[in-house]
């Protein structure tokens, strides 16, 4: 346990201990003893929750901005663009070539590609 921790919860402890300085079996108060969870719990939330929640809401717009002719990138590395977009909104058909349209779910999609993107990815492919 690191010092500072230490530290907080002997304060804490003597905090408890010195209230109680009449009673010889003084018991440490709930808020005390669970303020270590607390500010864990309160850590997990901001560092790990949060961003994840901004990164669900920034998918979720850019694939219900996805329309006919924009360069994608599918889960499995397949980079194509947009032929066609079914009627119920769930899948998407991708073309690879002139004669190459593969259907894939809309969650699969990774990224749309801007045209920087898409000249890199091509020209690592040649």
């Amino acid at each position: 346990m690191s010092d500072w921790m230490f530290d907080v919860l002997l304060f804490a402890q003597e905090g408890a201990n010195g209230a109680g300085a009449g009673n010889g079996n003084a018991q440490p108060s709930p808020w005390f003893t669970f303020m270590p969870l607390i500010v864990l719990f309160m850590l997990f939330y901001f560092l790990v929750m949060g961003p994840g929640r901004r990164e669900q809401k920034r998918r979720k717009e850019m694939l219900s901005a996805l329309k006919k002719n924009d360069r994608v990138l599918t889960q499995g590395g397949i980079i194509g663009t947009v032929a066609n977009i079914s009627s119920d909104g769930q899948k998407v058909t991708v073309k690879v070539d002139d004669n190459v349209r593969l259907p894939v779910l809309r969650s699969y999609i990774v990224t749309i590609l801007t045209d920087d993107q898409s000249a890199e990815g091509e020209a690592k492919t040649s």
